[in-house]
């Protein structure tokens, strides 16, 4: 039988030992083979791979023997291979398990010693370690005392690249989901919210200005409007040079450089911002405003503004009024319909771009709300009407050197104003050039003693109670004493008996104080009510004057002296022209109005005014009767209202000389005044005229300024002349 091969030991240091050479039953080595050192030379290999020859070679070392020793062939098997010892620590460490070689096949002696595998278990079995030849098998080894056997440490576990890069893999695909998932909720389900929430910061925001509505006469003629323009601003904080740029725009805005310059200047607002927006100019015309902009000067904008025109200049300025700059009416009736004529104002909002992209988004937000223009106002006033009326009042006042002046045109069957004249006048385009006096409207912020035009309401009140006929006549003294006031007439009549119409041509106090005394005051405060007075009429001017009334209780033994002859009575010229309309209109009162209609700036629809209050005073035939005796004021010889006269018509009137109050202070001189109706058989105008003069000759201008203004409006209206003469007067019956 073949010889075993021996079997190992174990030293005491617990390494395994054993002999792999091939013995002939006694352990000496076979005949021919080298020897141990030899073998373990030849075979033994270093860290590097190499046998110990080789290395020992490379240093220029002889090796034992002096033969060199062949390397074993590759294909070799697993348990004799000389490289499996690299192989092994390249491995890990890890040992194959070998099977048993037999004694006749081992052929050389393995000296690198085996590594415990790290994944092993401490209690395997380990592989038995080859002694060289020659050395008997040691016994087998013995734990010191008191010490445990020391454990080799297991070498560290060599990562698999393969499990980090599915791990790697993985996580990236985790991220590329979250973000997937997070895109579609961002594009499809949160969109509204995002957007929204950004909308704020991309809204740009125009407001379209309501055009003001138009105030038109009667014609339709425009007496003001308004007209597209341009406002000029400067954003200070983005002006280079303020004098440069002052100098630049004064010629085209007509204002010093200097103000412009100062209005450039940076300001700071409440807020602690600076301010970036200052007014230059307002209502600058279009051809201006271009070139305006092709300066391109820095920090100056131009933008859409209105600008309010009044063609006419002066033309019933009075009534009319004007506006801010910012289309706030202020005074007359742009003040009294200015929710009217403002209308409501518009505004859009888009999206736009921010920087040069400043400009409407293509599919963005927008929302637009139309303006709503404002209504228009067709007045009851006739342009060349009022025009001649300020005309004729001009030139009178002017020979009186009159300070305030009067006239007022009425439409006796409807009370419609067709002119109403004031002066002085002022420019309304141009507001702040005039004095805040020449803006009043005189005929309803104007308050006199109306003085003798108010006898017509004591004989009307007398011929309605029955107190007198038409043909009723009463002897006149040229004195009454009321009080401790003397009443005196200016045409005596000496005892004589004198009719009503008399009394009306000379003015008699005496007469018409008398005939107060059998009216009594309750019944002639009564009439004054119904005639109008101490009551605004209402006519739409902002601002009137309701006039005042004294009552019974307060009178005082001369009061019932002055008050039937038109003193101790406060009225404007309105309300007395008003109170004569009535006596024109046989008896009715009928409110004097100036809105004819109201168009609407949305479709144009027109709307009547409001419609006047009327009420009766005087029956027809009384009336009738009033108005024939007021003609013999302008017929018979010595009365006091020849001037007034309009040929080819007859007219009815009366003159009147009162005084003037201010803040309850009798001012000096006297207010002249005449109203009157034409044709007085059929009456179709009522002029009423009033002049104050601090130093007198009121009267003097008054009836010849309602000459020439009822003349123009009867020959403008068409208004044939009377049929019939006046009739004739007698004014001292026997």
């Amino acid at each position: 039988m073949p010889p075993r091969a021996e079997e190992p030991r174990r030293d005491p240091s617990g390494s395994r030992r054993g002999s792999s050479r091939a013995t002939g039953g006694r352990g000496e080595p076979r005949t021919g083979e080298p020897g141990v050192q030899g073998i373990s030379d030849a075979r033994a290999y270093t860290p590097r791979g190499r046998t110990v020859r080789e290395e020992r070679q490379a240093a220029g070392r002889p090796t034992a023997g002096g033969a060199e020793q062949r390397r074993t062939p590759r294909g070799a098997r697993a348990g004799g291979d000389p490289f499996r010892p690299a192989l092994q620590v390249l491995d890990g460490g890890r040992a194959a398990r070998r099977e048993p070689v037999p004694a006749a096949r081992a052929a050389v002696v393995r000296t690198v010693p085996t590594r415990a595998r790290p994944d092993d278990d401490d209690d395997a079995p380990r592989p038995p370690r080859r002694r060289p030849p020659g050395r008997g098998p040691r016994r087998p080894t013995r734990p010191a005392a008191g010490r445990s056997p020391r454990k080799p440490r297991k070498p560290p576990r060599l990562a698999d690249p393969r499990r980090r890069l599915r791990l790697g893999t993985l996580l990236v695909l985790v991220l590329f989901a979250a973000i997937g998932i997070r895109l579609v909720f961002l594009q499809a389900v949160d969109t509204p919210a995002y957007a929204g929430g950004g909308l704020a910061n991309r809204l740009t925001r125009v407001d379209l200005p309501a055009p003001r509505g138009a105030i038109y006469d009667r014609t339709g003629a425009p007496l003001a409007n308004s007209v597209e323009a341009r406002y000029v601003f400067a954003d200070p904080t983005q002006v280079k040079d303020r004098t440069e740029t002052a100098r630049a725009l004064s010629p085209l805005l007509g204002r010093p450089a200097s103000e412009l310059a100062e209005r450039m200047k940076p300001r700071t607002l409440e807020n602690g911002k600076s301010s970036q927006f200052e007014y230059l100019a307002r209502g600058v015309d279009i051809p201006t405003a271009k070139k305006i902009v092709a300066l391109d000067l820095y920090g100056i904008g131009v933008h859409r503004d209105e600008r309010r025109e009044v063609p006419g200049g002066d033309l019933a300025a009075n009534l009319i009024g004007f506006t801010s700059q910012d289309m706030v009416g202020l005074e007359g009736l742009e003040a009294r319909y200015d929710d009217l004529l403002r209308g409501e104002n518009g505004r859009r909002v888009y999206e736009a771009g921010q920087g040069k992209l400043d400009a409407p988004i293509p599919g963005g937000y927008s929302s637009t709300t139309p303006a709503k223009p404002g209504s228009s106002l067709q007045l009851t006033i006739e342009r060349d009407l009022q025009f001649k009326a300020q005309q004729v009042l001009k030139t009178q006042v002017a020979k009186a050197q009159g300070s305030v002046g009067v006239a007022i045109v009425l439409d006796v069957p409807t009370g419609e104003v067709l002119a109403q004249a004031s002066h002085p006048t002022y420019n309304a385009a141009k507001p702040q050039e005039s004095e805040p006096t020449d803006r009043e409207d005189a005929a309803t912020s104007f308050v006199v003693d109306p003085g003798s035009i108010h006898k017509a309401i004591t004989f009307g009140a007398a011929l309605q109670e029955g107190v007198v006929t038409p043909d009723t006549a009463l002897p006149i003294p040229d004195t009454i004493v009321k009080g401790d006031t003397t009443f005196r007439d200016t045409h005596p009549a000496n005892g004589q008996r004198m009719s009503l119409p008399g009394m009306l041509a000379y003015s008699s106090n005496v007469g018409t104080i008398e005939i107060a005394d059998k009216l009594g005051p309750d019944r002639l405060i009564d009439y004054q009510k119904r005639f109008g007075l101490g009551q605004p009429t209402g006519e739409g001017i902002p601002g009137e004057a309701s006039g005042r009334l004294l009552p019974v209780q307060s009178w005082s033994e001369s009061s019932y002296g002055s008050v039937p002859i038109g003193h101790s009575v406060d009225a404007t010229p309105l309300q007395m022209a008003a109170a004569y309309a009535a006596i024109a209109n046989n008896g009715t009162y009928v409110q004097p109005h100036l809105i004819k209609e109201v168009i609407s700036g949305r479709d144009g629809s027109r709307t009547p005014g409001k419609a006047p209050v009327t009420r009766s005073v005087l029956s027809p035939a009384n009336a009738a009767a009033l108005r024939t005796m007021l003609e013999a004021v302008t017929t018979v010889d010595g009365a006091t209202g020849l001037a007034a006269a309009v040929p080819g018509y007859r007219v009815a009137g009366k003159t009147g000389t009162g005084i003037r109050y201010v803040d309850g202070k009798q001012q000096p001189g006297e207010v002249g005044s005449f109203i009157g109706m034409a044709p007085a058989d059929n009456p179709r105008f009522v002029v009423a005229v009033f002049v104050w003069s601090p130093g007198g000759g009121g009267g003097a201008v008054a009836a010849p300024a309602f000459r020439d203004i009822m003349g123009f409006t009867l020959s403008r209206n068409r208004v044939p002349p009377s049929g019939a003469p006046a009739p004739k007067f007698e004014v001292f019956p026997r």
